[in-house]
């Protein structure tokens, strides 16, 4: 059965599955729902089985097509779109489809309503979207934030002790996902990273890990993360390196460790504003996952 707006190849026999997807986009601060999303795919060697059709969801004015000419020859264009892929996992786990895509630009609630169609054609009852975004926090904390669909999810997340998100304004694709799935009974939890504003430019590896070894423990699925905690230790040296160096980044640090030695992430949060100085790393090195 094919679904509007999602092209499938080859629907795989799956166990129980979990879906987990992860967007670029305004919700992927330092790279880490898309990083997350294709860490995955490799560490689990997931299989393709569909895609989305970018004439549904995007714009390509905003996302526009990618094109490779080498030497006056037109080689190829990709366009803006995600891609689901499936893997197997032990007898004692569930398996897992993963979602790498960028954002849609059109049709919110069509897309939710084609992912969720999805979701019910291979039984998983339970959605995972992660997201990250920019807060006054430090390189080196942990903070991920969650939200639920419906009580059932509330109380997965009670249960690991997780920071619960409280929220008005503009929204990502994640909330409409998360409206959707109430009305199906599809259990969703959106996952949401604290990344420090002041770090920009890299994929925050410390993240990843953090994140990644807590959807295999939502997911009940393991995943080797040996490759982001030696991402982590690298880029850790750089950042404490370079804040070294620079005593407007040496007093920022020490400012955002003092309020957080008083207490709350709330009192983090309240520190110091988005237009301080801020360390981008792409000026410096390049790591990708």
């Amino acid at each position: 059965m094919q679904l509007p707006g999602i092209i499938i190849e080859d629907l795989p026999p799956l166990r129980n599955p979990v879906m987990i997807a992860g967007f670029g986009g305004w919700g992927n601060a330092l790279n880490v729902s898309k990083a997350m999303a294709a860490y995955l795919i490799r560490s689990l060697d997931a299989v393709a089985f569909a895609r989305l059709d970018p004439d549904a969801y995007y714009r390509y004015d905003e996302h526009r097509p990618v094109v490779t000419i080498e030497d006056g020859r037109f080689r190829k264009v990709v366009p803006p779109g995600g891609t689901f892929f499936a893997a197997r996992t032990r007898s004692d786990q569930r398996d897992v489809i993963i979602l790498e895509a960028d954002e849609p630009d059109l049709n919110w609630y069509s897309f939710a309503d084609a992912l969720m169609g999805l979701c019910r054609q291979l039984n998983a009852r339970l959605l995972i979207t992660i997201g990250s975004m920019y807060d006054n926090v430090l390189h080196t904390d942990r903070f991920i934030s969650g939200i639920a669909s419906d009580p059932d999810c509330a109380a997965i997340l009670n249960k690991k002790q997780m920071n619960l998100i409280s929220y008005q304004g503009p929204s990502a694709i994640h909330s409409v996902l998360l409206a959707e799935a109430c009305k199906r009974r599809i259990g969703n939890i959106s996952l949401w990273c604290h990344c420090p504003y002041y770090l920009q430019g890299t994929t925050h590896f410390g993240q990843l890990l953090q994140l990644g070894a807590l959807l295999g423990e939502l997911g009940n699925f393991s995943v080797n993360l040996d490759e982001l905690e030696k991402g982590w230790r690298k880029l850790q040296q750089q950042i404490d390196s370079l804040i070294g160096e620079n005593s407007e980044l040496q007093q920022l640090v020490a400012d955002l460790r003092k309020r957080k030695a008083r207490g709350s992430i709330a009192s983090v949060r309240k520190g110091l504003k988005s237009d301080n100085k801020v360390i981008d790393l792409k000026d410096f090195f390049n790591f990708s996952v």
